[in-house]
């Protein structure tokens, strides 16, 4: 497979703070979503340059280079070998309002509109994610990833991984490799280059990692940002009674106060139990067409 994937970059405004405007994010993401449905052998993307190049510059720069109180250490094993987990919260400011910036609702308007995977959530602690670094001879076994955040209660739905690793040399290795359903036939393997962003459905069967050991020098690391993103399950009804805002009025409170109190609780009884959502919001449509008209 030819190493040439879509080259674009989300407008982000670096200026005063991360900011990307969440319509904007989720119109740029709908024009990838065709390609990303398509792909094989799950759904996938991998784009180039999708961060601007002096945000890239500067998330490299702020890297951890020494040994943090939180990080995670797996030395070997095929579940992870000379690994080292970073996570966001034990580096400066900077770093943790950049991973803000990917919790943000403009960058999961932009994942929706990708991957149309609606009403993600983002992880605010980094179980698994965060910052990963490789060292020589490290590797990571082919697999599927853990479906349910235990903390959370959450089902994950999307990897994204953005490389930092500038002048990488293909003798190296360390390609991300994407493997068939039945874990049986590599299906792709996308070099580790820098400011290269590859977003993924994560699932049962959604079989990747890079089993061959890493072959750079002891000076060099394979560098990556990691973040997963989630969706609720809608079981959480039947576990909870589902209702809108319920105000009550204060003794204190007059006739007025008692009345608006009533008609807004008798609305929420109609939506909440009476009628469907698409009904209730035909009703409300309505009703909100006659005040107009009677102004």
């Amino acid at each position: 497979m030819p190493d040439e994937f879509q080259r674009v970059t989300l407008p982000i405004a670096v200026d005063g703070g991360l900011q990307l405007d969440p319509r904007e994010a989720r119109a740029f993401g709908g024009l990838l979503s065709e390609e990303y449905a398509a792909a094989q052998p799950f759904p996938y993307i991998v784009v180039d340059d999708l961060l601007p190049a002096a945000l890239a510059d500067s998330i490299l720069s702020n890297f951890p280079t020494t040994s943090l109180r939180g990080d995670i250490h797996h030395e070997s094993g095929y579940g992870g070998e000379h690994k080292r987990q970073i996570f966001p919260d034990d580096c400066n400011e900077y770093v943790r309002s950049v991973f803000r910036f990917y919790n943000s609702g403009g960058f999961l308007q932009f994942l929706e509109g990708l991957t149309q995977v609606e009403e993600l959530i983002p992880d605010p602690y980094y179980n698994g994610g965060g910052f990963h670094e490789i060292r020589r001879g490290g590797k990571l076994g082919v697999h599927a990833d853990f479906r349910i955040h235990e903390q959370l209660h959450l089902t994950r739905r999307l990897n994204v991984l953005i490389y930092l690793n500038q002048n990488w040399n293909p003798h190296f290795g360390g390609e991300l490799e994407l493997w068939d359903k039945a874990a049986r036939h590599k299906v792709c393997s996308i070099a580790p280059v820098f400011n290269r962003c590859v977003v993924f459905n994560t699932d049962e069967h959604s079989y990747h990692g890079h089993p061959d050991a890493l072959n750079t020098p002891e000076n060099v690391t394979r560098k990556s940002l990691a973040l997963y993103y989630y969706t609720a399950s809608k079981a959480v009804y039947s576990e909870v009674e589902s209702h809108g805002t319920m105000y009550v009025a204060r003794p204190t409170d007059g006739t007025s106060v008692r009345r608006e109190v009533a008609r807004h609780n008798a609305m929420n009884y109609v939506r909440d139990w009476l009628l469907p959502p698409m009904l209730y919001r035909q009703l409300r449509q309505t009703v909100r067409r006659f005040k107009r008209l009677a102004r």
